[in-house]
């Protein structure tokens, strides 16, 4: 079965706690630490993704269209389903996460848009959260897929 290869959409960086997701074109992965430059990184949260496709749903599904920098991920991904994926091998570029599980969607959701929290509950719909194996620059746009298991 082959699987499908998907694509890098975006990359924040959070460069202090609680203030606002800064979009960068490209940005460094080292490996056991996380993203370069970001904050809340720890040794298990190195760097959290999300689905752009889901992200779409559970927005419109909430009758709105809002930025997915609003969720506060690091890396908006597109063309790979990410629900129940821990342990799972990510590359993107040269780089390789290994998916440590699901991110829980916190109280500042709905600050950003009314209802999302509890919308991004459902199957894995908050994204997930990641450590790097092997680290690199990553750029919008470069292709990701599934190391085979």
């Amino acid at each position: 079965m082959m699987e499908s290869t998907g694509s890098l959409e975006a990359i924040w960086i959070k460069r202090a706690h609680r203030s606002k997701m800064d979009p960068v074109h490209q940005a460094e992965l080292i490996a056991g630490k996380g993203l370069a430059d970001s904050v809340d990184r720890s040794r298990r949260r190195q760097v959290s993704l999300l689905e752009r496709e889901v992200w779409e749903r559970v927005t419109s599904g909430l009758g709105a269209s809002l930025d997915a920098a609003a969720r506060r991920a690091n890396l908006l991904v597109s063309g790979v389903a990410l629900v129940r994926t821990r342990g799972r091998i990510l590359r993107i570029g040269a780089t390789r996460l290994v998916i440590g599980g699901e991110l829980t969607p916190c109280e500042r959701m709905d600050e950003a848009l009314p209802g999302l929290q509890a919308a991004l509950k459902p199957e894995w719909s908050g994204g997930v959260f990641a450590q790097v194996l092997d680290g690199g620059t990553i750029r919008v746009g470069d292709t990701i897929a599934w190391e085979a298991p």
